[in-house]
């Protein structure tokens, strides 16, 4: 793997890390501050409100400036939210260090965009899922599951936001030291966007990009419906204490970081773009339908306490590996679907856009990450199920986009040129 790949890879992974450290322990916070399940799910619906909004200004800042400054202040900003969610001790510090969090997410944009500075279009879906799906999968392998154990073993959430904090100053090092610029030019005449909401929604009528912001946009609104509601499905349904939440997480991040890391190469030569991300949309549907329907089991009789709170209980092999299931369904899915759209928007985007475009795809999954946060707060107090049903009947709905954008718009890569070319 080139060298500035690898960099950005440990980059991304280690910020990623810090991320998902705080995944497993928010149900458990929420009940020691005593806010409701569905206060911190909007916590997470207002970080999402927040990269929404910062995501295009930080990409068009990427196409000016370069990848590697946004890189730095994105992981600045995130070292000061971890500050204040060491020493949240209210929703409302909850609240402020999210909003942090989420200006300062111009990071993947920008990575996104390294990656396609520096890669042929033809090798862009395989390189996108190696560097960004890969690092995701590696850090929800160890993230939640470090945060877990952290939080029920060491020091509470303090000592969950101050080991963020430190990854925080490790990963500054590294960009600092190690991770060089990816634009050659710098295209300083270019306007910096700030009218992100104007521009996001106007983007929807350069037909280049229209079908693929929606696409990603209803994918990621029903994919976030599982994101926000499984741990406390996990908690509340199955009796699972933190570090079995951790545990779980870690296993459905090796599952992402193989498919997204190893497999996106070999489907793309299989079945080509435009099956995967038919597949991608199929699997992703049937895998967020299934989570409800994995069995208690020896879950249906884990003894009490006398406060209420579930006794720990081994995790059983046979609940674990049917609760795998739908895991794997997602998680081929999303090595299927997603470096495949990246891949298209980034050979569609001229180079001094590429920031730009990254961004607004962000900010469109941003809005998505919005919505099915919004939508879950309103279906999970009516049935635990649901958000994972009607997430999945959302996702099976996209196949129609799907379908109608490889019909009417869709470009295949061009054919790589032969050696007598």
């Amino acid at each position: 793997m080139d060298r500035r790949l690898f960099l950005l890879w440990l980059t991304i992974f280690i910020d990623l890390l810090g991320f998902t450290l705080f995944i497993p322990v928010m149900p458990y916070f929420g009940e020691k501050i005593g806010a409701s399940d569905n206060a911190i799910m909007v916590t997470a619906l207002v970080f999402s409100a927040m990269v929404f909004l910062c995501s295009p200004i930080w990409g068009s800042v990427s196409d000016r400036y370069g990848r590697r400054p946004v890189i730095l202040i994105s992981v600045v900003l995130s070292a000061i939210s971890y500050v204040v969610f060491a020493y949240a001790d209210n929703l409302f510090w909850l609240f402020v260090s999210r909003i942090l969090t989420g200006i300062g997410s111009g990071n993947i944009a920008a990575a996104q965009a390294y990656v396609s500075d520096m890669t042929e279009p033809k090798d862009r879906a395989k390189r996108i899922g190696l560097i960004v799906g890969a690092s995701f999968g590696i850090a929800f392998a160890f993230g939640p599951f470090i945060g877990g154990y952290i939080y029920h073993h060491i020091g509470g959430i303090a000592s969950v936001g101050w080991f963020a904090t430190a990854l925080c100053g490790l990963n500054l090092l590294g960009v600092i030291f190690a991770l060089p610029e990816s634009i050659k030019a710098k295209d300083t005449a270019r306007a910096i966007n700030f009218k992100p909401v104007s521009s996001t929604f106007r983007s929807l009528g350069d037909t280049r990009f229209r079908d693929i912001f929606i696409i990603g946009f209803v994918y990621i609104t029903a994919f976030s419906m599982m994101n926000v509601s499984i741990a406390f499905f996990w908690k509340q349904r199955y009796h699972l204490d933190v570090d079995q939440v951790g545990f779980m997480f870690a296993i459905v991040g090796v599952l992402s970081a193989v498919s997204q890391g190893g497999l996106v190469g070999v489907f793309q030569r299989i079945w080509g773009e435009k099956r995967m991300m038919v597949r991608g949309a199929v699997l992703v549907g049937f895998g967020l339908a299934l989570i409800p329907f994995v069995p208690l089991g020896a879950r249906a009789v884990v003894p009490m306490a006398a406060d209420g709170e579930p006794l720990h209980q081994d995790l059983d092999l046979a609940f674990v590996l049917m609760s795998m299931v739908p895991m794997i369904l997602l998680s081929v899915g999303n090595a299927c679907l997603n470096p495949s759209l990246v891949s298209i928007l980034s050979r569609q985007a001229s180079p001094h856009e590429q920031g730009e475009v990254m961004g607004q795809n962000m900010g469109f999954g941003s809005l998505g990450r919005v919505l099915g946060p919004g939508l879950s707060s309103l279906l999970y107090p009516m049935g635990k199920g649901l958000p994972f049903w009607v997430g999945g009947a959302i996702m099976l709905g996209t196949l129609w986009l799907v379908f109608d954008y490889l019909r009417t718009n869709y470009k295949p890569l061009a054919p790589a040129p032969t050696p007598g070319d």
